[in-house]
């Protein structure tokens, strides 16, 4: 027998991957709370017991992407098959990889308000994996300044890429090159 609690749960779960396949679709204008819950199969008034309202929703999506993404960095870290610098080539990949399969997704991540307490945490774990990825391969004394460096320019690779400004007919080089040449020149 399923619980009121299990049953619950199961719902969010399917708004929240109903919200994300709209994401995915049509960007943030195809997420409504109506259309969310048409997609779930739920009643009308379901989304509203779950979310406050559209932002809430769209919060929840780029809590689970950075979620996602420190549990990707964390795995790669656990990893014993690479070098440190691998690793951190690997890392900032998995970043730039997201906007390149979900750039919907990719840019709430980056426009969700940094002050969300739930959106701030996740991308606080996502922010302490890459630096303990950049401190394997620095140390701990440059890991925020070359984390910066990096995840700045992680993001700037991601950006130029999904705007079709950094074609590699055009530059001569891939973002997994770029990754490369980053990684290669903070190397001690």
């Amino acid at each position: 027998m399923v619980t009121r609690a299990e049953s619950a749960a199961a719902t969010r779960d399917a708004l929240v991957r109903a919200a994300s396949e709209l994401l995915d679709e049509g960007g943030p204008d195809a997420v409504t709370l109506r259309a969310v819950g048409a997609r779930a199969g739920v009643s009308r008034g379901a989304p509203y017991g779950h979310f406050e309202d559209k932002a809430h929703l769209l919060t929840q999506l780029a809590v689970n992407a950075w979620d996602f993404l420190a549990d990707e960095v964390e795995h790669l870290r656990a990893a014993a098959d690479a070098t440190p610098a691998e690793t951190l080539e690997r890392a900032l990949l998995a970043l730039i990889g997201l906007g390149r399969r979900q750039p919907h997704l990719y840019a709430l991540m980056f426009s969700t308000p940094a002050d969300a307490p739930d959106a701030a945490k996740a991308a606080s774990r996502v922010e302490h994996q890459y630096l303990d990825a950049v401190a394997d391969l620095v140390g701990e004394a440059d890991a925020r300044r070359y984390g910066a460096l990096l995840m700045s320019s992680a993001h700037g690779i991601a950006g130029l890429e999904l705007s079709g400004h950094l074609a590699a007919e055009k530059w001569g080089v891939d973002g997994e090159e770029l990754v490369r040449t980053l990684v290669d020149a903070i190397k001690r």
